[in-house]
């Protein structure tokens, strides 16, 4: 029985999916579009920057800040809650959804990787992909160039050291460090 499913419709499922979909490729060009105008706009106009960033995302809270420059894969995935400060130089890789909460810190360098490949060679050769989503709860500090890999969950009030590689859920209230991020204590 074949699947009938449009590649978008896998993708958003968290099923495999070939990327280079024409339906794919036409979201991944307009947020690429966007993103452009918003890394080259003004630093001092920040309607404009809310404007786009509000266009660009699945949601952008109030009071919230993303310093450019600013990558995605399509935006629509990447939701960004209240009261939230990103510094610049964010890679939100949204094959899957990404889900900031309020009142996060995230520093400059940070990835964000939902994004995964078939280890055995064919099916990576044929251009097969997939991805986990990725949460970060309210009032989580992710230290400059902290990455976090596919399907890791970081609980609220968590603290990453800066150069850290998250491969596994980090639970509430904790400090991590290192790579791979292990918990050092509890706050």
């Amino acid at each position: 029985m074949s699947d009938e499913r449009t590649m978008r419709e896998r993708m958003l499922a968290g099923d495999p999916y070939i990327a280079d979909d024409p339906v794919l490729a036409e979201e991944s060009r307009r947020a690429q579009q966007l993103t452009h105008r918003l890394n080259t706009a003004d630093p001092t106009d920040h309607e404009l920057r809310r404007a786009l960033l509000t266009d660009l995302l699945g949601a952008f809270g109030e009071d919230s800040e993303l310093r450019p420059p600013f990558q995605c894969d399509y935006g629509y995935q990447t939701t960004i809650g209240a009261r939230t400060f990103v510094n610049w130089g964010l890679v939100s890789l949204d094959v899957a959804t990404v889900t900031i909460g309020d009142d996060v810190q995230i520093g400059p360098g940070v990835q964000l990787l939902t994004a995964t490949h078939p280890v055995e060679p064919g099916p990576r050769r044929d251009k097969w992909e997939a991805a986990q989503p990725i949460v970060i709860g309210d009032n989580v500090w992710l230290g400059g160039g902290v990455i976090v890999c596919p399907g890791v969950t970081i609980g609220a009030d968590t603290v990453v050291g800066a150069g850290s590689v998250v491969v596994q859920d980090l639970p509430s209230g904790v400090v991590a460090v290192g790579s791979p991020a292990k918990v050092i204590r509890t706050l």
